[in-house]
């Protein structure tokens, strides 16, 4: 080989030097890339989505609903979906069962292949469209708080019950425009728009959340604390508008006492004077009375209370809410042990606004109290079934009562009054009076609706333990979690109160059996477990026609016949049961005590009197 110049050595090193300068180079790029931070995909922008709802025909009851959808990434498959149950109501009530007339339209109004893939599902082949319309037909004959009604009256709806939407944008904005017959006039708590009858939603929580009444209603505007509010009733009746603002913003002006301030920029009640009940939302609720129901004083103070109870849900519920309720799955149950809460001490709050706004005396409270232990004590449910389970299995139970209901079920609004009643004691008693279950109440609102969440069971009894300064395990194992019975006279004491029974055992002839008149006798409408009748074998549906072969033409033809006999007496029953005669012996017990009171120890202390007149307001005598 031979050796090389001293030039070319020179040109080679040369090379080199630039074949690495090179590779530097190459691997500092490389290197940029690998540190730089990826460029994100860009989020489609959710639909423009607006709502027409008409009403054209009344009396055929359809409401008629046209969707407009526009997408700039329209999917090839958009499905369109209802919702199933409406919250503050719960039960899968299968509002799509209603839906009929439906039709999928390109923006140039051409036809689009649909079909249904569920039972609130439908799916439209779009063929590459940026917008599609699709109308349907709801029928709307139900008068509910949580169902639709369109006849020659008005139209009520519940947006859960009619509005469709397309699936995965439940955050997306909408607009809704009302198109309503004749004269009448659109009522709502959404936004209006600079359109006539048109309103924003921001979301389809908010939106289902607002309730319609479209009709010639009444409507009487006032002012809580620089806050607008409004009635707007439907129907006529014996009602005095005047007086019913006057007496509600005495309510509301307990619950700012209570949280401080109204979240809200404005507040309507909506009344259907037909029907009965209530659902509560955000900046409004839904109500249905009777018409005559304003008067006398006892049935005006029932429709106060369902104002009371309503109203109190736009914080302990809409704002104050269990975890699971919220954000809401609109197409399946959203379970949660905590209705006691939700809807029990909301009951319970109801009479403490109406107590504390001077509408109802410290007696009637205390009546109420003890009008639903009686309730409670004649329940044998109550050994079968705790609040949270209760609170649990509304989906399955509490709307779909039976004549064994009685026997194993119990109503976590109704014993969930009472145990909340009875907790808002302890927390007083414990405290001395310093806390209450309205700091509970405030420090959720606090603690956990302000900071976007909600409680746990776990959590609500840490509430209430942390104003009541010390642990309540004992009372939440036995009366919210357990079924043991009720010790009213130990968690009365606090406040110097205890229960009496008003009516004594006695050893009159008592079946057990709750009757009704029906045709030629009388019906069997429940059996109470425990009792003669159960035991015997009576049945729910027997149509009872004799008692020791004397005929039986009403509930008082059998009371007067058994009032003749004595506990331990036998009797002799005839009864049809599935259409053929029968006979049965039964040997009749003694009827229990009945009527229950909460009145004053025989000696009070001085702490017991504090508490109670701070509470009640008023002396204990």
């Amino acid at each position: 080989m031979r050796p090389i110049s001293v030039r070319a050595r020179l040109l080679l090193t040369l090379v080199v030097l630039l074949m690495l300068a090179g590779t530097f180079s190459v691997d500092a790029q490389r290197r940029g890339r690998k540190n730089r931070a990826p460029v994100p995909t860009p989020t489609p922008a959710p639909p423009t989505i607006d709502y027409t709802v008409g009403m054209s025909k009344p009396a055929t009851h359809l409401l008629e609903v046209e969707m407009k959808m526009q997408w700039d990434s329209m999917p090839e498959k958009a499905q369109i979906k209802m919702a199933v149950w409406t919250p503050g109501s719960y039960l899968v009530r299968e509002y799509a069962r209603h839906v009929q007339d439906f039709v999928a339209l390109d923006g140039a109004g051409n036809s689009l292949d649909w079909k249904k893939v569920n039972k609130n599902t439908w799916e439209i082949d779009t063929k590459g469209a940026k917008s599609i319309r699709v109308g349907y037909a709801v029928y709307a004959n139900e008068l509910t708080v949580r169902t639709n009604e369109l006849n020659d009256d008005h139209a009520f709806f519940t947006p859960a019950a009619l509005i469709m939407y397309p699936a995965g944008q439940i955050g997306a904005a909408s607009t809704i425009r009302v198109k309503p017959f004749g004269n009448w006039k659109v009522a709502t708590g959404l936004k209006p728009t600079s359109e006539p009858n048109t309103f924003s939603a921001p979301n389809f929580d908010i939106l289902f959340d607002s309730p319609f009444e479209v009709s010639d209603y009444k409507e009487k505007k006032f002012m809580v604390r620089g806050v607008p509010h409004r009635y707007v009733m439907s129907g006529d009746g014996n009602y005095d508008l005047d007086q019913l603002a006057e007496d509600t913003a005495k309510i509301i002006e307990q619950a700012y006492q209570i949280f401080g301030e109204l979240p809200y920029d404005d507040y309507t009640f909506i009344v259907n004077l037909r029907g009965g009940g209530g659902l509560e939302h955000l900046n409004s609720t839904a109500l249905q009375f009777n018409k005559f129901g304003f008067a006398p004083r006892q049935r005006y103070m029932g429709f106060l209370g369902l104002v009371a109870h309503e109203y109190f849900h736009l914080w302990n519920v809409k704002r104050i809410r269990p975890l699971p309720l919220g954000p809401f799955d609109y197409e399946n149950e959203n379970y949660t042990k905590s209705l006691w809460v939700a809807e029990g001490a909301t009951s319970y709050f109801e009479g403490v606004l109406l107590r504390r706004a001077g509408l109802m005396s410290a007696a009637e409270v205390l009546s109420s109290k003890a009008r639903i232990a009686e309730n409670l004590q004649s329940t044998p449910g109550r050994f079968q079934t705790s609040l949270e389970e209760a609170s649990f299995d509304a989906w399955i139970k509490y709307y779909r009562t039976d004549e064994n209901s009685i026997n194993n079920q119990i109503s976590y609004y109704d014993k969930g009054e009472l145990v909340n009643f009875l907790l808002d004691i302890q927390i007083r008693g414990a405290s001395a009076g310093a806390k209450s279950l309205d700091d509970v109440m405030r420090y959720l609102y606090a603690e956990n609706f302000k900071k976007g969440k909600g409680y746990t069971p776990e959590e609500f009894q840490a509430a209430c333990e942390l104003m009541a300064g010390r642990s309540l395990e004992n009372f939440f194992s036995k009366y919210v979690r357990g079924r043991e019975e009720i010790a009213y006279d130990e968690l009365l004491q606090p406040m110097g109160l205890r229960m009496v029974q008003t009516s004594m055992a006695s050893d009159r002839a008592f079946l057990g059996a709750i009757l009704r008149d029906g045709e030629g006798g009388v019906n069997v409408s429940r059996v109470v477990a425990g009792t003669p009748a159960y035991e015997s074998g009576v049945n729910s549906g027997d149509l009872i026609v004799a008692l020791d072969g004397n005929q039986v033409t009403s509930t008082n033809t059998f009371n007067f016949l058994l009032g003749m006999k004595r506990a331990g007496d036998k009797g002799r029953i005839s009864y049809f049961r599935n259409g053929r005669l029968r006979e049965m012996d039964i040997t009749f017990g003694n009827t229990p005590a009945s009527g229950y009171a909460i009145v004053p120890l025989r000696e009070t202390t001085a702490e017991q009197k504090k508490l109670y007149s701070e509470y009640l307001f008023e002396d204990l005598q």
